[in-house]
């Protein structure tokens, strides 16, 4: 009698687990085979437990369903407190963008277990993104002592002191991201771009070429080496790269404005002009394109298209735009305009207080233009005062004018200071 009853009660038993076991083995054979939607109206139908919400979260994820994720993820740890899951809540609220609800359950996580490297990199990451510095320094320094030969640990130190503007300890970490991987192209993505702003050109070129070979199609790397290629004067070379990149990103500005430029200055005057417009075009805000197509004008000798497209950039342009009414001087003077010509320097000067260039054709036409010379003799002398040490010919020209000018007034009794 006793073993019938026992029977009966692990028969009972049996089923009631085969019930609970059952539908989750269903989900998972669903899932497996992509049918969520059914896998998710089979859960919605089980009574709400901490399994239940688990598998609705982790399908909720596997579909980029964040949002919901978060929720069934946060409903599963109402029936139990479970380290993995609370993992899984963290990476779907980062998901979301919910950093900070995500940064505040990762700090919870090391507290409980500190030999997670995984989550320590994960909150560090957010620290970086979140723009807390401090707080990413001390989690990649700890990270490091825990393992040093990760160079992405290193990288992300990098980033933390770059944001602090410690610019020696973040080069540094750089170069640890690179000498324990010397594929880490982020890496070496910022120590050419590093090297290139402290203008020490043979690291630069050095990274920017061991970057180049780790990743050929690097667009930002490609940028770098096509800026040092137009600086060197070499054109055509730094066109097969501008062309390669083209291929690559289509119809970016930077990619047309450069082969401009780089057409200009080889006097391919017809190709630099498409690709300008092409330019002008992608940014409608770019108001240099029109003082390219100006440039182009001039050479060409069309000084009204000229007039025009310089005319444009200023009217465009927001920042200083002294380049372009400098070149608007040049052109007023070729058509004989002395007057607008006369004006457009003073507006140069208006523009960039240090152009010394247009200060100097400022005195200088001034000179021609008025016959009180006491308002030349102020500008040479501003000139003098501030662009001695510029270019020497210049310096000297307006140097002998100061001295004929006030020696012009002398004769007539007046002293000039």
């Amino acid at each position: 009698m006793k073993k019938k009853i026992l029977s009966i009660v692990f028969v009972i038993t049996f089923f009631k687990v085969e019930a609970q076991v059952s539908p989750f083995k269903t989900i998972d054979s669903l899932v497996g085979i992509g049918r969520y939607q059914k896998a998710l109206s089979v859960l919605q139908k089980t009574e709400s437990t901490f399994e239940s919400n688990t598998k609705m979260a982790a399908i909720y994820a596997s579909i980029d369903n964040h949002k919901q994720a978060s929720k069934f993820y946060e409903e599963a740890l109402t029936f139990k407190d479970d380290y993995s899951v609370k993992i899984k809540l963290a990476n779907s609220l980062q998901k979301e963008q919910k950093l900070k609800k995500a940064i505040t359950i990762f700090e919870d996580l090391v507290k409980v277990d500190s030999e997670n490297l995984l989550v320590q990199y994960k909150l560090g990451q957010l620290y970086v993104k979140t723009k807390q510095p401090a707080k990413a320094i001390k989690t990649f320094k700890n990270l490091l002592k825990q393992d040093s030969t990760n160079a992405n640990y290193h990288y992300q130190l990098g980033i933390s002191y770059a944001m602090l503007q410690k610019r020696n300890l973040k080069i540094d970490s750089f170069l640890d991201a690179y000498k324990n991987d010397e594929e880490h192209i982020k890496a070496i993505q910022q120590l050419a771009l590093a090297y290139t702003f402290l203008r020490d050109k043979d690291s630069a070129n050095l990274f920017i070429n061991r970057g180049l070979k780790v990743s050929p199609n690097h667009i930002d790397l490609n940028k770098l080496k096509i800026n040092n290629l137009y600086r060197e004067k070499q054109f055509t070379e730094a066109i097969k790269l501008l062309q390669k990149i083209d291929t690559l990103e289509p119809n970016e500005h930077y990619t047309q404005k450069m082969l401009g430029r780089s057409f200009f200055n080889l006097k391919e005057y017809d190709k630099a002009r498409e690709h300008f417009k092409n330019a002008k075009e992608i940014d409608k805000s770019d108001f240099k394109a029109y003082t390219y197509l100006g440039d182009i004008d001039f050479e060409e000798k069309k000084f009204h298209k000229a007039q025009l497209n310089y005319m444009l950039a200023t009217f465009v342009g927001k920042e200083p735009r002294d380049v372009e009414y400098y070149q608007l001087a040049r052109v007023y003077e070729e058509l004989g305009n002395p007057k607008q010509e006369l004006n457009s320097y003073v507006k140069a000067v208006e523009e960039n207080r240090n152009n010394y260039k247009a200060l100097y054709q400022l005195a200088k036409k001034s000179e021609d233009f008025y016959k009180d010379k006491k308002i030349a003799f102020k500008h040479y002398k501003n000139y003098v005062n501030r662009f001695e040490s510029k270019d020497s010919l210049l310096t000297n020209y307006a140097k002998s004018r100061l001295k004929e000018i006030k020696k012009y007034y002398f004769l007539k009794g007046e002293v000039l200071e």
